[in-house]
């Protein structure tokens, strides 16, 4: 039997995926998946990630506006956000943060964003799932500012890419640390040292499918079945079994978001 494992980011939601999501999905369970969480981008998109988290068990759906979707961002957008964070099924608000690469949205904006949707969290209870792009400082200012803070769930840096001094000031802040298929790739040490230092019960797997597919598939459209090849890369870093690192890693996933269900292929 496969070992269980969530992947707890992947955009499934993405036109990529809809020839043959079915697939998808039935491959994911087959290679042990029992879980993924869906982060929105944006409003609009959210409705249509919690649509498809509830078409099947085992689907969980984040809400949330990434940076590079806030240049037109209102403190009335929270009202609808948080509406939508009520619903059945969404266990996060995200994918949430900070993108100074891309040129979408001033720094003030996506800033000011980023410290209501985190106040918005705490006022709701829930995870936050952080976007961090060239923007670190920035990033872990506003959350040890927020009441997010020091929380056992607090939430997660996603797709982690920033160096390890970065990684234990997040962990401080009680955040988990998401790593997902970079951490195959042959030039990725310091990730890999990070991977192997991050204290077991803060660690999540992850794809972020459609992008970042991991070795050997790199440059391919990432898919959540590949999870398990972060989580072995993982494991063999740290002088685990892929069993011991994915039931660590599966119930982290399950204990931040609250998670039941398990997917069916």
């Amino acid at each position: 039997m496969p070992a269980r494992l969530v992947d707890s980011h992947c955009h499934l939601d993405f036109e990529s995926f809809d020839d043959d999501r079915d697939s998808v999905i039935g491959r994911a369970a087959e290679a042990g998946v029992e879980a993924i969480v869906i982060p929105a981008l944006d409003l609009d998109n959210a409705r249509a990630v919690l649509a498809l988290a509830r078409s099947r068990t085992g689907l969980y759906a984040a809400v949330g506006v990434h940076p590079n979707s806030t240049a037109g961002w209102h403190e009335a957008m929270l009202g609808e956000l948080s509406a939508l964070a009520s619903e059945a099924g969404v266990v996060a608000i995200g994918e949430i943060g900070l993108d100074y690469y891309w040129d979408r949205s001033p720094a003030a904006t996506q800033q000011r964003a980023l410290r209501a949707q985190l106040l918005l969290a705490a006022e709701l209870d829930l995870p936050v799932i952080i976007h961090n792009r060239e923007a670190t400082e920035d990033v872990l200012r506003l959350l040890a500012e927020s009441p997010l803070a020091g929380r056992a769930r607090a939430g997660v840096l996603h797709s982690f890419s920033a160096d390890r001094a970065a990684a234990e000031r997040a962990l401080a802040l009680g955040f988990y640390i998401g790593v997902t298929g970079p951490v195959t790739y042959k030039k990725a040490d310091e990730l890999r040292e990070i991977a192997a230092a991050v204290p077991l019960d803060r660690l999540l797997v992850e794809t972020d499918a459609p992008f970042l597919a991991p070795h050997p598939h790199r440059g391919q459209r990432n898919e959540p079945a590949h999870v398990a090849l972060v989580a072995a890369r993982i494991a063999a870093e740290r002088g685990l079994s892929p069993d011991e690192l994915a039931a660590a890693t599966t119930e982290n996933a399950r204990r931040l978001f609250r998670l039941t269900g398990r997917l069916e292929a």
